[in-house]
């Protein structure tokens, strides 16, 4: 049976995980928390720009309606 879109991201809950916003914004995170609405919850949450780590922000809450994707993130 294939996996439905908040399975995935349940098995990525407290991992390390990409989110991109429609506007072009990357924020990289461990995901402590989301909602039906894709309303996510990021811990030790940064601002990633060209690849590279741009600003800290801690704990953050990103509205659903500007979530373009979801990744998890491979640890090197």
């Amino acid at each position: 049976m294939a996996e439905r879109p908040l399975d995935v991201i349940h098995k990525s809950l407290d991992k390390e995980v990409l989110v991109i916003l429609k506007r072009g914004a990357e924020f990289r995170g461990r995901l402590i928390g989301y909602d039906i609405h894709l309303n996510v919850v990021l811990a030790d949450a940064q601002l990633i720009e060209d690849g590279e780590p741009k600003k800290n922000y801690g704990k953050i809450v990103i509205r659903g309606d500007n979530v373009l994707a979801i990744s998890p993130v491979e640890i090197e």
